[in-house]
């Protein structure tokens, strides 16, 4: 047997004393800086499950239209919705929906700020993309945890743990997509008098949006093969649907859920690869 030079029952005793010390300490403290977030999601979630259906289908239609000016897509991604709604799941997908936009949305507001720092730090980009690999490879059920010794059961700590195994490929390709940019085109700009902040809104993030859109998509990917990991923890929607279907054996009611989750999947995918393709083009017309 291999010598245990580090005592594991120890180890795990110290780090249990250590997340318990931080959520006496903290807990109180990060439950108000999160209730903004709850407050958006419970806002979100019943409106889009009040809301006439007819009006969910024709906003995703517009957004549809908007992101690709294809009537082809601008039909099909309406109709893709309507299926989760003809198989009789219309109110958990709008819950899921609702979650995946929440959770989507506050990984925008980190991983685009957070990949612009790292483009231009050689040394934050080192310590950076280590802990990046954690956050991809560490198994989720681990940081749910602490993450539910935090925050508890329920749809916060759901969308926590989605943040945290979804944000970094935004992160990464952010920036990637900055550090593409030709630095001949930064040298003209700086040559017309534009200062760092102009060069990054004018130049540099423009011509990385179709890095940062393909980011964003892979971002709402990885987010929606959470859903079912997060109805473990009190998330409801087309995860906890999944999530009975096991417990219960029940291959119908499993399979109609993850077509729904496929439906969502394929919808969120065509949408964000619309937007980003159209960008491209918009900035390398042919």
């Amino acid at each position: 047997m291999f010598p245990e030079l580090i005592p594991a029952r120890k180890l795990r005793k110290m780090i249990d004393a250590g997340i318990d010390n931080l959520v006496s300490a903290y807990g109180d403290m990060l439950d108000k800086a999160i209730q903004p977030f709850i407050d958006l999601l419970v806002w979100l979630e019943q409106g889009l499950r009040h809301c006439p259906w007819w009006i969910v289908l024709v906003g995703v239609g517009l957004l549809t239209w908007t992101s690709s000016r294809r009537w082809q897509l601008t039909l099909a991604m309406p109709a893709l919705l309507g299926f989760i709604g003809a198989i009789g799941l219309w109110d958990q997908g709008m819950q899921t929906l609702s979650l995946m936009i929440v959770a989507t949305g506050l990984s925008i507001l980190v991983g685009i700020p957070t990949g612009i720092v790292m483009s231009r730090s050689s040394w934050l980009r080192k310590v950076a993309l280590p802990i990046l690999d954690i956050m991809q490879t560490m198994p989720s059920f681990v940081y749910l945890i602490p993450v539910v010794m935090f925050f508890g059961l329920g749809k916060i700590p759901a969308i926590i743990a989605t943040v945290i195994y979804a944000v970094p490929p935004l992160i990464r390709l952010t920036d990637l997509g900055i550090r593409l940019v030709d630095k001949e085109v930064l040298e003209a700009s700086q040559a017309f008098g534009a200062n760092a902040r102009q060069q990054l809104l004018g130049v540099q993030l423009p011509l990385a949006m179709p890095n940062i859109m393909a980011g964003i998509n892979q971002t709402t990917m990885m987010a929606l093969a959470m859903v079912v990991i997060a109805s473990m923890i009190g998330a409801k929607g087309l995860g906890q649907e999944v999530l009975m279907g096991i417990n219960r054996l029940e291959v119908g009611r499993g399979l109609l859920a993850g077509l729904a989750i496929v439906a969502l999947a394929i919808l969120f995918d065509r949408i964000t690869q619309a937007f980003g393709q159209r960008r491209q083009q918009q900035e390398h017309p042919a």
